[in-house]
C-alpha cells in the first residue's frame, strides 16, 4: 500500500508534458492539431476516491481494534451473582423527581489464591483457603446525586450469616449456627452472600458489589501514581513476634503506592488502640484522599496513565452481573463523579465489644434508617419534597378480614421487655373491629420504632390499613420475607399507653460513627507509642 502510494503521488508531480514538435516549437498554427489536455479531473477524481477507501479501511480498522480492546476488558472483568440469599428487599420509593439511590457494596477480599497475593499477604498455609471479606464498605449514593455516604463494618462484627445457595452449582451453605465474624460470609457461596448478609442486617436494598483483592489494591495505587496520608508520628507496623502490616513511614504526609498502600489499608497494630476500628478509621482517610487526588490530579487526562487505570482496575474487580461491561462502570463511574468531596461522608458502623468482637448498637440502626430513607449523613440535605406515597395495588380487605400477628419489640439495650405490650395492642384491634388481630408471645424483639410487615403485594393494602387504624405513619409500613402475614411489631417507642404517639425522629448523624468529611485533607492517623521509630 505504501508503495503503491509513493508511485501515484510521483506520477502527479512530474514536469508538464512538452509541446515542442518534431522540428521546433509550435508556432500555434491554426493548421497543426491541438494537443489533447491533461485528464486532470479523472485522476482527481481517481485520488479522492482511492485516499476516501483508504480512511474508511483506517477508520474501520481503528474500530475493530478499539472493539477487541474493550472486549478484551470485558473479558479481563470478573463477574458473580449479586445476591446468594433468599431475603428481598423492596427497592425504595423514587423521590418527587423519580429518582432513586444507588447502594453499593465495596468489598476487599483476603484471598490469597494466587502466587502475587502470597508474596502481598498470609501465611503459605492459607492458600487455596476460604477468603475472607476483611473490608466491608456500604457506598450510598443519594437519589438526587448530590451527596455519598459510606458505611464501614468491621470486620469483626458479629452477625447473622443467612442461608446462602450458589445457582451455578447448587450448593447450599446453611445460615451459621448462632452470630459469626462478617467477615466469614464471603466464604459462603462468593460476594453474593456478604451482599445477603448486609440486607439481612440493616434492611437496605443492595444494588451492586464491587470486589477487589490483594494484588488489585497495588496495582491500581501505582496506577493512580500515589495518594498522600499522614501520621502524627513516625510508625513502623511491627510487632516482637513478626506479627504487623510492615508499614514504615515517617511523621507527616507520605504519598503512598504500590505494596505500601497496601500495608496502609491493612494496618492495625500502630494505629491508636490497635484494633480494626482504627484500621478501618485509616481506610476511610486513604478513600477520601484518593478521591481528592483523582480529582485534582491534572496527570490523569495523559491517555496512557487513564488508560492504565482503567486496565488495573478492570483486572482487579470482581463484580456482579448489573456492573458486567466496562461501558456499565463508565456510566457507574460519571454518576459517583458528580459528588463533591466535600458531601462525602466516612462513618464506621457504631458497635460495642461483646469480648474480643463488636455488635451493632441502637446507634447503627438509626445510621441504617438514614441511608434506607434516603438522608444524607453531613446534614446538608435541604427541604425534601415529600414523594407522593404510592397506592397499595391490592386494595385492603374488610376490618373483620385482616388476620394480624402482633408481636412486642419493645425490648432496648438497656431496657427489658414491657411486659404485656403484644396483648394489649391485640385488644385495642381488636376492639376496633380487626377481630383475626391476635398476640405472638413467644419472642420479646428488639425494634425503635413500631413497624408494620408485610410478606407479599396481597398484603400490602390490608398492611396499610392496620398502621392506619393505630396511627402508625405510612413510611413504618414494610415489605419483608421475614413475616408469613401482616405483622405488627410494637416498638419502643409505644411501651405503654393505648394511642401511639410517633416519636420526634433524630436525623442527625450518630456521633459514635465517626464521620469524616471527604474534603477534610487536615485528618491525620495517631499512632501507638509502642510503635515509633
Amino acid at each position: 500500500m505504501t508503495q503503491h502510494r509513493v508511485r501515484r503521488e510521483s506520477t502527479l508531480t512530474r514536469p508538464p508534458r512538452r509541446t515542442d514538435g518534431p522540428t521546433g516549437p509550435d508556432t500555434g498554427s491554426e493548421d497543426a492539431p491541438a494537443e489533447a489536455p491533461a485528464p486532470r479531473p479523472r485522476r482527481r477524481r481517481r485520488l479522492l476516491k482511492w485516499a476516501a477507501a483508504v480512511l474508511g479501511l483506517a477508520v474501520l480498522a481503528a474500530a475493530g481494534a478499539g472493539y477487541l480492546y474493550y472486549q478484551r476488558l470485558n473479558d479481563d472483568l470478573r463477574k458473580d451473582h449479586l445476591n446468594l440469599g433468599e431475603t428481598k428487599v423492596a427497592a425504595p420509593t423514587p423521590n418527587a423527581a423519580g429518582q432513586t439511590p444507588l447502594n453499593i457494596l465495596l468489598i476487599g477480599s483476603d484471598a490469597r489464591d494466587t502466587e502475587e497475593n502470597q508474596e502481598l499477604g498470609g501465611a503459605r498455609e492459607t492458600f487455596g483457603a476460604a477468603p475472607l471479606a476483611d473490608v466491608q464498605m456500604l457506598l450510598h449514593l443519594s437519589a438526587d446525586r448530590s451527596n455519598m455516604s459510606v458505611i464501614s463494618m468491621p470486620r469483626d462484627t458479629l452477625v447473622q450469616i443467612p442461608k446462602c445457595t450458589d445457582p451455578d452449582d447448587g450448593t447450599v451453605y446453611p445460615a451459621s449456627d448462632g452470630r459469626v465474624m462478617t467477615n466469614q460470609s464471603l466464604g459462603h457461596g462468593g460476594p453474593g452472600c456478604a451482599v445477603a448478609t448486609w440486607q439481612e442486617l440493616t434492611g437496605i436494598r443492595i444494588d451492586h458489589f464491587m470486589m477487589v483483592d490483594f494484588a488489585g489494591v497495588v496495582n491500581m495505587a501505582d496506577a493512580i501514581g500515589g495518594v498522600p496520608v499522614c501520621v502524627d508520628a513516625n510508625i513502623h507496623s511491627r510487632t516482637s513476634d513478626g506479627k504487623g502490616s510492615g508499614l514504615k513511614l515517617p511523621k507527616g504526609t507520605t504519598s503512598i503506592q504500590g505494596e505500601q498502600a497496601l500495608q496502609w489499608l491493612r494496618t492495625r497494630y500502630g494505629f491508636e488502640d490497635g484494633t480494626d476500628l482504627a484500621r478501618a478509621k485509616a481506610q476511610h482517610m486513604y478513600m477520601n484522599a484518593m478521591v481528592r487526588e483523582l480529582r485534582a490530579n491534572a496527570t490523569l487526562t495523559n491517555p496512557n496513565q487513564l488508560r492504565r487505570l482503567v486496565e488495573e482496575a478492570v483486572r482487579a474487580l470482581t463484580v456482579d452481573e448489573g456492573l458486567d461491561t466496562v461501558k456499565k462502570l463508565y456510566d457507574l463511574s460519571n454518576e459517583l463523579r458528580k459528588v463533591e468531596p466535600a458531601r462525602i461522608t466516612m462513618t464506621t458502623m457504631p458497635n460495642r465489644y461483646v469480648g474480643a468482637r463488636v455488635e451493632p448498637t441502637e446507634d447503627a440502626e438509626r445510621l441504617f434508617r438514614l441511608v434506607r430513607e434516603d438522608i444524607a449523613l453531613d446534614g446538608k440535605d435541604g427541604p425534601k419534597k415529600p414523594a407522593k406515597p404510592e397506592a397499595p395495588t391490592d386494595p385492603a380487605a374488610q376490618d373483620a378480614d385482616i388476620a394480624v400477628q402482633v408481636q412486642n419489640g419493645t425490648r432496648t439495650e438497656v431496657l427489658g421487655p414491657a411486659s404485656g405490650r403484644a396483648s394489649a395492642v391485640a385488644g385495642l384491634l381488636v376492639a376496633d373491629g380487626f377481630e383475626g388481630a391476635f398476640a405472638d408471645q413467644s419472642s420479646a424483639l428488639s425494634e425503635e420504632r413500631t413497624v408494620v410487615r408485610f410478606p407479599s403485594t396481597d398484603l400490602e393494602g390490608d398492611a396499610h390499613r392496620v398502621a392506619a387504624a393505630l396511627g402508625v405513619p405510612a413510611d413504618a409500613v414494610r415489605k419483608s420475607t421475614d413475616v408469613s402475614g401482616v405483622t405488627l411489631i410494637v416498638g419502643a417507642d409505644w411501651r405503654e399507653g393505648t394511642t401511639y404517639q410517633a416519636p420526634e425522629v433524630d436525623d442527625s448523624t450518630p456521633a459514635s460513627a465517626n464521620p469524616l468529611n471527604g474534603a477534610d485533607d487536615s485528618a491525620c492517623m495517631k499512632v501507638n507509642p509502642n510503635y515509633t521509630w
